[in-house]
C-alpha cells in the first residue's frame, strides 16, 4: 500500500516513519524545500529520541521517501494523510486554513478512489467541511472517503506510542476505508492493541475529550498542590494515594508550574470555543485553562517568597522546554515565568540539553548554556523548571559551593526535601510540607 503524508512536521514526520517501520510504501511532503532536502539528506528537523535512527533504516530499505511534489504524491497514493498545523487563531479557534489548502489540492490531483485521513487535530464538523470542498472542487467523478485517524503522541516517546499504543481510533462511514485502514494498521493486531471504528464527528470529539481531561488532571492537582502548601500536606502521598484507585490513575498527577506544547493549550481552548459556538458553556474547561494560567504566577509568587527583593537578582533557570526530552518551547511554562521575572529586574541564565535554539526565537535578554554548573556559577537561587533525567542526580554538593546562596526552587519535586535540608539549601517545592525550608 502507498501513502502520502502530507505535512512533515512532528505528527507527519513520526507517523510516517512509523508506517514505513510496519511496511507500508510512505512518501513524507511539505511545501519547505529546505526542510525536504534536509530530510533527504537524514538531518532531522525536530528532536524525537529515536526518530533519526528510524528514518534512516527506511530511507535505506525504499519505504520513506520526501518530496515537494503534492500532486505528484496525491495521484500515487490510495490513502492520503493531512498532517499539517492546525495553530490556535486570536479567537482561540483552530486555524483550518493549512488543512482546507490540502484539501483543495488533493480535489486538483484526484485520480482515482482515495481515502482523505485526517491526523492533523481539526474541530468536529472538519470532516463534513473536507466532503464539501473536496466534492464541490472535484473536474472528474471520482469516489473518496474520509476518515478521521487522531493521532495520540507524547513528545519524548511519540514513536513507542505509534508502535505500542493504548488505542487506534478510526472515524469514517464508509466499509471500504474502514477496511483500508484496518489493513494499514494490521500489524498492530499482532500486540492486541484496540481498534474503535466509529463515525467521523466521535473520533474528532475523542482527541479533543482526551487531551482536556489530561490537562484537567494536570490543573486539578495543581490545586491540591497549592491547597497542600497552605495546610501542610504532602501532594506526593496525596496524589500517591489517589492514584492507587484505578478508577482515578497515577497518571498526570504531579504538580508543577501547568502544561504547555503544542497539544493540550490548544486543544483545551479549541474545546471551549467548540461548546460556545454550539451554545454551551463548558465550566470544567474554562477553569482548567484559568488555573493553568495561574500556576505559572504562583511560581513567580514562589521564588519572590525565597528571594525576597527580586531587583537585581541573578537567577539561574534549569530546563526550558516544555516537559523533558524534547526540544518544544511552545507554551512552555519557562516563558511566562522567565519573562515576569525579568519584568521585576531578574538577571536570567538558562540551560536546557535540547531546547536552547528554540528557547532563543522566543526569549530575549537571557544568557544559554547547556551545563548546569555554568548556569549556577555565581547565581542567587537555582530554579528546576524541567525535570530531564540528567538533573535528577545533579551533584548537590558542588551545586551548593557555585550558587551565590543555597537556594533552590524545585518547580518539578524532583529532590528530596529531607536531603535538601541536611545539605544546607534552602529549598522550596510545590505542596510538599514546609513551603521554604531553611537549614537551622
Amino acid at each position: 500500500m502507498n501513502i502520502a503524508m502530507i505535512g512533515s512536521g512532528y505528527v507527519g514526520l513520526v507517523t510516517g516513519a512509523c508506517f514505513s517501520e510496519l511496511g507500508v510504501n510512505v512518501v513524507c511532503v511539505d511545501k519547505e524545500e529546505e526542510k525536504i532536502s534536509q530530510l533527504k539528506k537524514g538531518i532531522i528537523p525536530i528532536y524525537e529520541p529515536g526518530l533519526e535512527e528510524l528514518v534512516k533504516k527506511n530511507v535505506e530499505a525504499d519505504r520513506l521517501s520526501f518530496t515537494t511534489d503534492l500532486g505528484q504524491a496525491i495521484q500515487d497514493s490510495l490513502v492520503i494523510f493531512i498532517a499539517v498545523g492546525t495553530p490556535p487563531r486570536g479567537d482561540g479557534f483552530a486555524d483550518l486554513s493549512y488543512v482546507e489548502k490540502v484539501a483543495e489540492t488533493i480535489a486538483d490531483n484526484m485520480n482515482g478512489y482515495k481515502v482523505i485521513v485526517t491526523k492533523s487535530t481539526v474541530p468536529v464538523g472538519t470532516g463534513e467541511r473536507l466532503r464539501e470542498i473536496i466534492g464541490g472542487r472535484l473536474k472528474e467523478h471520482f469516489d473518496f472517503d474520509i476518515v478521521s485517524n487522531p493521532e495520540f503522541l507524547r513528545e519524548g516517546s511519540a514513536i513507542e506510542d505509534f508502535l505500542r499504543p493504548n488505542r487506534v481510533i478510526i472515524g469514517t462511514s464508509g466499509q471500504q476505508a474502514a477496511a483500508i485502514m484496518k489493513d494499514l494498521y494490521r500489524p498492530l493486531y499482532l500486540i492486541e492493541t484496540p481498534m474503535l471504528v466509529t463515525d467521523v464527528k466521535t473520533a474528532e470529539m475523542v482527541k479533543y475529550a482526551s487531551n482536556a481531561f489530561l490537562a484537567t488532571k494536570i490543573s486539578f492537582i495543581n490545586e491540591v498542590a497549592n491547597l497542600c502548601d497552605s495546610v501542610g500536606a504532602n501532594v506526593q502521598e496525596v496524589a500517591k494515594g489517589m492514584g492507587l484507585d484505578r478508577r482515578i490513575g497515577s497518571k498526570f498527577l504531579h504538580p508543577g508550574p501547568g502544561y504547555g506544547g503544542s497539544c493540550f493549550p490548544k486543544d483545551v481552548s479549541a474545546l471551549s470555543k467548540i461548546a460556545e459556538q454550539n451554545g454551551y458553556e463548558f465550566k470544567i474547561i474554562d477553569a482548567v485553562m484559568e488555573v493553568n494560567q495561574n500556576q505559572r504566577r504562583y511560581m513567580v509568587e514562589k521564588i519572590k517568597q525565597a528571594l525576597g527583593d527580586l531587583k537585581g537578582k541573578r537567577v539561574a533557570i534549569v530546563g526550558l522546554a516544555f516537559k523533558p526530552n524534547t526540544d518544544d518551547m511552545r507554551d512552555a511554562p519557562s516563558i511566562d515565568i522567565i519573562e515576569a521575572l525579568q519584568e521585576r529586574g531578574v538577571e536570567i541564565v538558562a540551560c536546557d540539553p535540547a531546547a536552547i535554539d528554540e528557547a532563543e526565537k522566543v526569549l530575549t535578554n537571557v544568557q544559554f548554556t547547556e551545563d548546569v554548573y555554568t548556569a549556577i556559577e555565581g547565581a542567587d537561587a537555582m530554579v528546576l523548571m524541567t525535570e530531564w533525567n540528567p538533573y535528577r542526580n545533579l551533584d548537590l554538593e558542588r551545586i551548593k559551593k557555585t550558587l551565590k546562596a543555597p537556594i533552590v526552587i524545585d518547580l518539578r519535586n524532583i529532590y528530596n526535601p529531607k536531603r535538601m535540608l541536611d545539605l544546607g539549601f534552602q529549598y522550596v517545592s510545590v505542596g510538599r510540607p514546609g513551603e521554604t525550608l531553611r537549614p537551622g
